[in-house]
């Protein structure tokens, strides 16, 4: 059986820093893509980052257009842990924090439709 487990949210006031853990157990997720959604009240769940291996040209990073630098994601294959380190938080920044994982490479790693696992969600509330 297949569980993410995300860890490190939390309240932060505005310009702080947090740092997102995403735990894998059940597989390994070396060869498929992994990255980071969040959903706000009201609004639809939205790519953060994700990375995914790509065989030989090993592995490609990608970010939301709103991330402008602040958010850094990371994994370590040893651990089957992904990690997401925020800073210069930002009000709008609040929202729930979901890890996901793919089952089988070479898939768009920005599309959420494209992911076969999820965590359970890690709430992100920076104040102002």
């Amino acid at each position: 059986q297949v569980q993410l487990v995300e860890s490190g949210g939390g309240l932060v006031q505005a310009g702080g820093s947090l740092r997102l853990s995403c735990a894998a157990s059940g597989r390994t997720f070396s060869e498929s893509a992994m990255g980071w959604f969040r959903q706000a009240p009201g609004k639809e769940r939205e790519f953060v980052a994700g990375l995914r291996w790509n065989g030989v040209n090993g592995v490609s990073i990608y970010y939301g257009d709103f991330v402008k630098g602040r958010f850094t994601i990371s994994r370590d294959k040893a651990k089957n842990t992904v990690y997401l380190q925020m800073h210069s938080l930002q009000p709008d920044d609040t929202a729930v924090y979901y890890c996901a994982a793919q089952s089988r490479p070479y898939r768009n790693a920005h599309n959420r439709n494209e992911y076969d696992y999820w965590g359970q969600g890690t709430q992100v509330t920076v104040s102002s």
